[in-house]
């Protein structure tokens, strides 16, 4: 008697939200490195860390919800993706292009970075319900 394993999603399913979690990791790490290094101005350099380090924790979580299913990871990538574009993509632009009304979006991006996260527990819950 065989058994067939259940199917796991994997990031190869979704290739372009790889490809993207990768590059906004690599530019969380790059911004980091400027803040560090580049910035004189110590509430610009804190702030463009703070915002790096929000960049590089969603990259991940978008990553972590490439292998996933469903409508719920997809809507959770979609609103992380928009939440970095509109909160960290506002603190960058403010302080490396003096766009201070930038910031403006900033709590709207806030917004869309916790309901992705809402959308990962979903996704959680759906695939929980699915199993039982």
């Amino acid at each position: 008697m065989t058994t067939q394993r259940p199917t796991t999603p994997s990031i190869a399913a979704h290739p372009a939200w790889g490809v993207t979690a990768a590059l906004l990791g690599l530019t969380a790490v790059a911004l980091g490195a400027i803040a560090a290094h580049a910035i004189a101005e110590a509430q610009a350099a804190q702030a463009l860390e703070r915002a790096s380090l929000y960049q590089l924790i969603h990259a991940l979580a978008i990553l972590y919800a490439t292998g996933l299913p469903g409508k719920a990871a997809l809507l959770a990538r979609s609103l992380l993706l928009i939440g970095i574009v509109l909160f960290c993509g506002s603190i960058e632009l403010k302080y490396l292009f003096s766009m201070a009304q930038a910031t403006a979006v900033a709590p709207t991006g806030g917004v869309a970075l916790m309901l992705g996260w809402l959308m990962l527990g979903v996704s959680a819950l759906t695939r929980r319900a699915s199993k039982v």
